[in-house]
């Protein structure tokens, strides 16, 4: 990756790299502006009928799409232990607690969750679903891919780049979502070749996708926040279905004060990690493509 992120890394202080980075991002929005939501949609996270049996609507998702039986082949790998802890969160009303835009899995408050992401130790993943991505992203939207180029004036002027260029450098592995069955396969995969390690999450979804698969997450252990995504989101099976298959006109947003409450989050992290601003090509973080 060569050394793209070393804007955060300049800089001796939270405030100062972030400063830095807005204020090329405002100087890139005039130059070379980026397409964006004009107004923010009324409309419900879930319609009526699509929240009638969700819990079986995603299981019925998960097996029936798991084309190259890799979520089945992870399953097997613990089924007793994967099965019993599904069971237990399926019986619950909502596998999740809820604070704004914040979906709490396996963490009783954002707080307890501030506390577990300042461990080093962790594995720390953070996934940002691609339809909110810019229409104009380099890497394109429906991918698993991300240059987060500070000098790219798409990616100043986008909250994944800034976020992604803001992560510390010890276990971290950021990934760009495509699918539910992409996650789910590369969360499978970092808990398999972590044992004993926590894995921590943050991942930005439709209230829709949120709901639907919290079970899955609970199933496997670990724990983290899901950040609800407004805008063109998908509150239908219909419109899940297109986004499942790369079909998605619209564009959804992390809100500002959301935005505001992530960056906090990573600077916990990274002020734990020694001062450092920076991801570097490691074992613990995903390949560039």
């Amino acid at each position: 990756m060569k050394d793209k992120l070393k804007l955060w890394k300049e800089h001796p202080t939270w405030e100062q790299a972030e400063k830095a980075w807005d204020s090329g991002a405002h100087s890139a929005e005039k130059e070379h502006p980026i397409k964006r939501l004009t107004s923010l949609p009324s409309m419900p996270g879930i319609t009526e009928e699509t929240a009638q049996g969700l819990k079986w609507k995603s299981l019925k998702w998960m097996i029936g799409k798991d084309h190259d039986r890799k979520i089945l082949k992870s399953f097997l790998k613990h089924p007793i232990k994967y099965g019993w802890a599904w069971l237990k969160s399926i019986v619950k009303k909502k596998s999740f607690k809820r604070d704004g835009d914040f979906f709490l899995y396996g963490v009783d408050s954002v707080e307890e969750f501030s506390q577990l992401i300042q461990d080093n130790h962790s594995i720390f993943v953070i996934g940002f679903s691609y339809c909110h991505k810019p229409f104009e992203c380099p890497s394109g939207r429906f991918t698993p891919d991300c240059i987060h180029d500070s000098e790219n004036p798409v990616c100043r002027q986008c909250f994944i780049g800034k976020a992604v260029n803001a992560l510390p450098e010890t276990n971290v592995i950021p990934l760009f979502i495509p699918t539910i069955h992409y996650i789910g396969g590369q969360i499978f995969d970092i808990v398999h070749g972590n044992p004993g390690k926590r894995v921590l999450f943050i991942i930005t979804a439709c209230e829709l996708t949120l709901e639907m698969f919290g079970d899955w997450g609970n199933m496997v252990d670990i724990k983290g926040l899901g950040v609800r995504l407004d805008g063109r989101i998908c509150n239908t099976m219909k419109a899940f279905e297109l986004s499942e298959n790369g079909i998605k006109p619209g564009l959804t947003v992390v809100l500002d004060d959301t935005q505001k409450r992530i960056m906090e989050l990573i600077r916990k992290r990274a002020n734990n990690n020694v001062g450092e601003f920076r991801i570097q090509n490691t074992e613990f973080r995903s390949r560039d493509k």
